[in-house]
C-alpha cells in the first residue's frame, strides 16, 4: 500500500484533475437510488474511504447539507488530501489520513456510519487483508447502514499502470460480507470506464448490515442469564466493560488483529478501578453477599488493600481523583488484587460457545505501591492491558441502555439465590437490591465550578458561553451535554451560562451549529478557569486528601491534570496524553453526535 500512496502523492495534481473531470452522478449513477435516501436522513454520517481529490465527499456533503449530513473523508496520500480539503472547503467534511485494513484513526472516533463508500479502492487491498477489512467496515456500520464498493476490472493490472492492484471479484466480496453479517442489496453489471480506458471496466456491490451483525447480543445474554455463576464475577465484568464503553470511548488504547477477529485494548487498571467502584458500596455499605456461602469476603478483598479503604465510597474511585499517603498505597494494592481476581475468575471461565477459548484477556503487570496516585489513563495503564472482541465492545458501546437492565436484573436474581441474602427474598424488599446496584452516577454538583467562576469574576468580566451576554449576579453552571441523559460532572462539561438561556436549553442537546458558534467562548473559559496558573486560595477545593499548605501549593496543577484526564477518557478520538483544548472541542462535537445518534435526544 505504501508504494501506491507514494504514487498518489507524486501525481496528486494529475490524478485530481482526472478524478474531478467526472461528476459524482456520472460515476455512481447505477447506485444513486441507494445513496440518495441517506442524504435525505437527518444527521446521517457518511464515511468516504479513499476520498482522493474530494469529488465524492463534496457531493455527499453538499447534497446532505440541509439535513446536517456529515462526512468523514479518509485519504492516506497527504498531497492528494490537501487538494481534497480545498475541494470540500466550507462543507461539513472532516479529513483523516488513514487507510485499510486498520482504519485506526477512524475507529478511534468511536462512531458508526449510515453509509460507507469505497470508490476505486478495493483493487488496492491485497487478498490477505480483505477479510479483516470487511470485518472492520461492518463494525463501523450502523444497523441498516450501507456499504458501497466499486470494483475495478482490468486486463493489465500489473503492466500498463504503475500502481499495485489486485484482481477483484464480486462473489468474493459478497462471501466475505456474509461472514460478517452483511447481505447483498445490489450487484451491478459491468460498465465501461468513464475515462475511456478500453482495458478497464467497473461494477459496484452494495452490502447492508441488517442488525448489529455480530452475534454479540446472544453471547452477552447467554453469559448474563444462562452461564453458571458461583459468584457475581461474570456479571460484574460485563457491567464494568459496558460502563467503560458507554461513558469512556477515549479509554481505547488501540485495536489489534487476532485469529478470532479484531480486539479492543483497554487499560487493565481502569477495568480494576471500575470493578472496585461497583463492588465498593454493594459490599461495604449494603453488606450484600456476592457468593453462595455466608462469607462476605471475596477474593480481591485483602487486609492491606480493600480493608484499609473502608472509609472511602464508590464515588472516590473515579478518573481525575488523587489519593495520597496510606490511602494511595492501599489503592495500589486493591487494584492489583482486583485485577488478579478478574484474571483468575471471570476471564478464565467466560469462553466462546462450545469452546475453551477465553473471550477476555488480561496481560497484567506488577505495580509498585507509591504514596501518591492520580487516576488517569497513563496511571491506569501501568497495570497492563485488558482486551475484548471488538464486536462485543461495539455492542456495549451502542446498546448500553438495553443491555444494562438485563445485567442488573440478573444480578438481583443471582443475589437473591444466595443464603446470605435470604432476608431480601420478599418481593417488597427487591427494590433494595436494585438501589444497591445503582452505579452511583455523580450527583448534579456545580459547587467548585461556581467558586472558580466567582473568583475569576473579581478580576475580569465573565460571559455566557452560549450568548456572549455579560454575567453578573444571576447565572447558572450549565452541563453542556445534558446531565439527565449522560451524567457527567467533568470540568470540560460545566460552563457558565445566562440563567434564562440555561432554563431554555433545559435537558436538550445543543445542536452542532450552536456548539461550534460557542467554540471561542468555551475555549476561553476552559483556558482561564482550569489551564492557567491557579491561585493558592482555590487549591483547597482540589482534594480532601491534602493536609498541609506546602502540599496544597504543590498540587495546584491538578486542575489542569484533572481537566485533561477527564476529557481524554470521556471523549472519543483523544490520546491519553492529549493537552490540546482544540482537540478536546473537536472530540466534544463528535461526542455530541454520538449521543444524538444513540439516545435520539432533543436538540436545542
Amino acid at each position: 500500500m505504501t508504494g501506491n500512496i507514494q504514487f498518489y502523492n507524486d501525481n496528486a495534481r494529475h490524478v485530481a484533475q482526472q478524478y474531478l473531470s467526472k461528476s459524482f452522478e456520472e460515476i455512481h449513477a447505477s447506485v444513486l437510488s441507494y445513496i440518495t435516501p441517506v442524504l435525505n436522513k437527518t444527521d446521517a454520517r457518511i464515511l468516504d474511504i479513499g476520498a482522493g481529490a474530494g469529488r465524492d465527499a463534496k457531493y455527499l456533503a453538499a447534497e446532505g447539507q440541509s439535513q446536517n449530513v456529515s462526512v468523514i473523508a479518509v485519504e492516506p496520500a497527504k498531497l492528494l488530501a490537501d487538494i481534497g480539503k480545498q475541494t470540500t472547503q466550507n462543507l461539513n467534511v472532516n479529513w483523516l489520513e488513514d487507510s485499510l485494513p486498520a482504519l485506526a484513526k477512524v475507529t478511534r472516533q468511536e462512531v458508526s456510519f449510515d453509509l460507507i463508500l469505497l470508490s476505486a479502492v478495493w483493487m488496492h487491498v491485497p487478498e490477505s487483508e480483505r477479510a479483516r477489512s470487511l470485518r472492520k467496515l461492518a463494525n463501523l456500520l450502523k444497523p441498516g447502514g450501507k456499504l458501497v464498493i466499486s470494483l475495478r476490472h482490468s486486463q493489465a493490472e500489473h503492466t500498463a499502470d504503475p500502481r499495485i492492484m489486485y484482481a477483484v471479484c464480486a462473489d468474493e466480496l459478497k462471501n466475505l460480507g456474509k461472514k460478517v453479517g452483511l447481505f447483498c442489496l445490489s450487484e451491478t453489471e459491468r460498465e465501461n470506464d468513464k475515462l475511456g480506458r478500453d482495458e478497464v471496466s467497473w461494477q459496484t456491490v452494495v452490502l447492508q448490515l441488517p442488525d448489529d451483525g455480530s452475534g454479540a447480543f446472544p453471547f452477552i445474554r447467554h453469559v448474563a442469564t444462562n452461564d453458571g455463576k458461583s459468584a457475581t464475577h461474570k456479571l460484574a465484568l460485563l457491567r464494568v466493560l459496558l460502563r467503560i464503553a458507554d461513558g469512556h470511548p477515549g479509554a481505547v488504547l488501540r485495536r489489534e488483529s487476532s485469529l478470532y477477529g479484531d480486539r479492543v485494548i483497554l487499560p487493565a487498571g481502569l477495568v480494576a478501578l471500575y470493578w472496585c467502584h461497583q463492588y465498593k458500596d454493594l459490599i461495604d455499605k449494603h453488606q450484600l453477599f456476592q457468593t453462595p456461602n455466608k462469607n462476605p469476603n471475596m477474593g480481591f478483598m485483602k487486609p492491606a488493600g480493600w480493608h484499609k479503604l473502608t472509609h472511602r465510597t464508590a464515588a472516590d474511585y473515579r478518573i481525575g481523583h488523587l489519593f495520597t499517603g496510606d490511602d494511595a498505597i492501599a489503592l495500589h494494592k486493591t487494584l492489583s488484587d482486583a485485577l488478579s481476581n478478574i484474571k483468575a475468575m471471570p476471564c478464565k471461565y467466560i469462553t466462546l460457545p462450545n469452546s475453551e477459548q477465553g473471550v477476555f484477556e488480561v496481560a497484567s503487570k506488577p505495580v509498585r505501591a507509591k504514596d501518591s496516585i492520580f487516576l488517569d489513563l497513563t496511571t491506569l495503564t501501568q497495570w497492563g492491558e485488558f482486551s475484548l472482541p471488538e464486536h462485543i465492545w461495539l455492542a456495549f458501546n451502542r446498546y448500553a441502555c438495553w443491555i444494562e437492565p438485563v445485567l442488573v436484573s440478573e444480578w438481583v436474581n443471582t443475589m437473591l439465590s444466595y443464603s446470605g441474602n435470604a432476608g431480601y427474598r420478599t418481593v417488597e424488599k427487591h427494590y433494595i437490591l436494585h438501589e444497591a446496584l445503582n452505579w452511583l452516577e455523580p450527583k448534579r454538583s456545580t459547587t467548585e465550578i461556581r467558586q472558580r467562576f466567582e473568583q475569576l469574576q473579581q478580576d475580569q468580566t465573565q460571559y455566557c458561553v452560549w450568548t456572549a451576554k455579560t454575567l453578573k449576579q444571576k447565572y447558572n453552571i450549565d452541563h453542556c451535554m445534558p446531565f439527565s441523559r449522560w451524567p457527567n460532572n467533568d470540568l470540560w462539561n460545566l460552563l457558565p451560562a445566562d440563567s434564562q438561556i440555561n432554563n431554555q436549553k433545559n435537558d436538550r442537546l445543543p445542536s452542532e451549529q450552536k456548539l461550534k458558534a460557542a467554540k471561542e467562548r468555551m475555549l476561553h473559559w476552559w483556558q482561564s478557569a482550569w489551564l492557567e496558573e491557579i491561585p493558592f486560595e482555590m487549591c483547597e477545593f482540589m482534594t480532601d486528601q491534602i493536609s498541609s499548605a506546602s502540599l496544597i501549593n504543590s498540587q495546584c496543577n491538578l486542575w489542569k491534570q484533572r481537566f485533561f484526564a477527564e476529557a481524554n477518557i470521556a471523549l472519543p478520538g483523544l490520546s491519553k496524553v492529549n493537552s490540546s483544548i482544540d482537540d478536546v472541542f473537536e472530540a466534544l462535537v463528535m461526542q455530541r453526535g454520538r449521543l444524538k445518534e444513540m439516545q435520539q435526544l432533543r436538540e436545542w
